[in-house]
C-alpha cells in the first residue's frame, strides 16, 4: 500500500482497545488515517461504507472469528478485493 498525496485509510479490527490504540498511533505517525472496530458487525459495516485501503483483522473477535469475516468479504463482489492482513 503506497501512502501518496491522498491519505490511505486503514481499518484496525481488534477487540482489545490497547492493541487498536498502539497500532493506530504508529500508523498515524506514518501518515495514515485510521478507523477502528472492536467486533465483526461494526467492521463489516465500516468496510462496506468506508472502503478502507487496508484492513488489519484480528483472528478472534466478539460475534465470530476474523476468518469468518474474511470469507464473507471474499464472497462479496463489493469487498472481494479489499486488502486484509490477519
Amino acid at each position: 500500500m503506497e501512502n501518496s498525496d491522498t491519505t490511505s485509510t486503514v481499518l484496525i479490527v481488534d477487540d482489545e482497545a490497547a492493541i487498536r490504540e498502539m497500532i493506530r498511533m504508529f500508523l498515524e505517525i506514518a501518515g495514515y488515517h485510521c478507523r477502528e472496530a472492536s467486533n465483526i458487525r461494526d467492521a463489516h459495516r465500516m468496510i462496506i461504507d468506508d472502503k478502507p485501503s487496508l484492513v488489519l483483522l484480528d483472528w478472534m473477535l466478539p460475534g465470530g472469528s476474523g476468518l469468518e469475516l474474511l470469507r464473507r468479504l471474499r464472497g462479496d463482489d463489493m469487498t472481494a478485493d479489499v486488502p486484509v492482513i490477519m
